[in-house]
């Protein structure tokens, strides 16, 4: 059974846009250093904007830093949002970091579902899924060999990517127009939990279309770990960090946009009860590991945890757990 382990590096701080950064995006490139020789599978990154909590808004600038950084392990943006971008520099951004990992780089292309940040970036909301599929449509043909016409002229797109015929690239959403777009356009789709009724909608398009794909989703949706010897005691020092990232991302919580862990914890008790976050001793989760559980993702700088508390929770990881499972 192969274990898949990922370091989640979203950002996110104490619930103060003014709070200082600097140390803590130095801590993420030396933690994604660290992840990459000790063997962890991926660094995972994500985008939001306008945070209180200063969520990650530049997943791309952040993943060219850990490819710098590293030699093995996977880089992810899980999910970027693509309708923010202009399409032709994005397709030129993703080739970039394409080759710079040499095929290391994947992402998941989300539509988002917050009205300020298209109104922030310049972009329509009400015309989100046109601007996502036109998008989608122009990075495929910017990824190939062949110049296209686009605004009325024919253009070539350079540099060409690594890996053939294009980056590796999902598809997310939790809707069955998610699911359809994915399979007409022939990706694989990502939703962000196993949702069997919405992956059928894939499979069937999939089928009626004659095009090749799957579905990839996490084991625990996302739900993130974080290690310590004595789970109590760290909840009750580090609990109001965990829950300012949890109660600013529920506050997002928008009728007729599905996403997950949408239930708004009111404290640390209810956090722990919805198990967006656990707080896991070493022998707790090699117990688990050794039981069929095949994921295990850490975000050791989360809502403003301590940097040394991180690194604890990673060397728990490393040290502890790696070599035993």
């Amino acid at each position: 059974m192969t274990l898949l382990t990922a370091l989640r590096l979203n950002m996110t701080n104490v619930a103060d846009p003014t709070a200082r950064q600097a140390d803590r995006y130095r801590a993420a490139l030396d933690m994604a250093e660290f992840a990459d020789h000790r063997g962890f599978t991926a660094v995972s990154a994500e985008e939001h904007h306008l945070a209180a909590t200063s969520w990650l808004p530049s997943p791309l600038i952040l993943a060219a830093a850990v490819a710098g950084r590293t030699r093995s392990v996977r880089i992810s943006i899980n999910a970027l949002i693509v309708p923010l971008y202009d399409p032709i520099r994005l397709a030129e951004d993703v080739a970039v970091l394409d080759n710079l990992t040499q095929g290391r780089f994947s992402f998941v292309a989300g539509m988002g579902y917050r009205p300020e940040e298209y109104r922030a970036a310049g972009k329509d909301w009400s015309r989100r899924a046109t601007l996502m599929d036109h998008c989608l449509a122009v990075l495929l043909k910017a990824w190939s060999d062949r110049p296209f016409e686009y605004d009325g002229a024919v253009i070539n797109v350079t540099p060409k990517p690594f890996t053939r015929p294009h980056p590796i690239l999902f598809v997310g959403g939790m809707t069955a127009a998610a699911a359809r777009r994915a399979a007409r356009l022939g990706l694989p789709f990502s939703p962000p939990m196993a949702m069997p009724e919405v992956e059928a909608v894939y499979t069937q398009e999939l089928r009626d279309r004659g095009n090749e794909g799957f579905v990839y989703h996490p084991e625990n949706g996302s739900t993130v770990t974080l290690l310590h010897a004595d789970p109590d005691e760290a909840w009750s020092r580090y609990g109001d960090f965990i829950l300012a990232e949890a109660v600013e991302y529920s506050a997002w919580k928008r009728a007729g946009v599905p996403r997950p862990n949408e239930t708004a914890p009111a404290s640390i008790r209810d956090l722990r009860r919805l198990n967006h976050v656990e707080i896991l001793t070493p022998e707790q989760l090699i117990d688990q590991i050794h039981g069929g559980r095949r994921e295990v993702v850490i975000n050791p700088l989360i809502g403003g945890l301590p940097i040394d508390a991180g690194w604890s929770s990673l060397h728990l990881m490393a040290d502890e757990v790696l070599p035993n499972v």
